[in-house]
């Protein structure tokens, strides 16, 4: 692979340390291991190698693979949620909570000013937040595997649709004209103006030759 090329990948990834699984793209794992959502379209998902699409390392394993190709990794934490910042453990005052009818209490999760945070203690009218990412300073594994290469430029479209809204690509049609492509959603999906910016952007950027998008909508 080579970076800005679009496929198709499964994964299963793990905390080294344990073995327990984190995430997965299939439906089998998931429910072996208790992380089964039901509102999850369990499925290969489409990435832009090299583009940030997923964590570094499994970028970085990508670039050197082939369609078809399986292959298990090692990732530091430099390379997946970063290493823990002990600056980002926090004491908040207990009457915050309070100030918003929330009781907190040991495991809970939180957001305070648009962080993620979890809940460590509470004691001494405050409390002990931690908003580093769940998974920071932990060593990860992945069962990686390339199952299929993006060509189609339209396919590019919906695969950059799929991966930021979760719409499935047979939900989508796009047409693509000259420099322009035009997008439109079978079923109607009601999609805020800065999720509408966030796709164009990514489409122009991802796909070679593409200088102007087009959202439209029928009633």
């Amino acid at each position: 692979m080579k970076e800005g090329d679009f496929v198709r990948i499964n994964y299963v990834g793990r905390v080294k340390e344990s073995g327990k699984v984190f995430d997965t793209t299939y439906e089998d794992v998931a429910k072996k291991e208790g992380i089964y959502d039901p509102n999850y379209a369990y499925r290969p998902i489409p990435v832009v190698v090299g583009g940030g699409f997923v964590l570094k390392g499994v970028d970085e394993a990508l670039l050197q693979m082939n369609v078809g190709e399986k292959k298990k990794i090692v990732i530091p934490p430099e390379k997946a949620f970063g290493k823990r910042d002990p600056s980002l453990i926090k004491l908040i005052s207990l009457s915050e909570f309070k100030k918003q009818n929330i009781q907190p209490r040991p495991g809970m999760s939180i957001s305070v000013n648009n962080r993620s945070g979890r809940i460590i203690s509470v004691s001494g009218g405050r409390v002990k937040v931690d908003f580093n990412h769940p998974l920071a300073g932990k060593e990860l594994e992945y069962e990686l595997e390339v199952v299929e290469k993006i060509e189609k430029p339209e396919d590019k479209v919906k695969a950059i649709i799929e991966y930021f809204s979760k719409v499935p690509p047979e939900n989508i049609i796009a047409s693509i004209r000259k420099k322009s492509v035009e997008i439109s959603f079978k079923p109607r999906v009601d999609m805020r103006i800065t999720a509408k910016q966030v796709l164009a952007d990514s489409i122009k950027k991802w796909i070679e030759g593409i200088e102007k998008v087009k959202f439209v909508e029928e009633f």
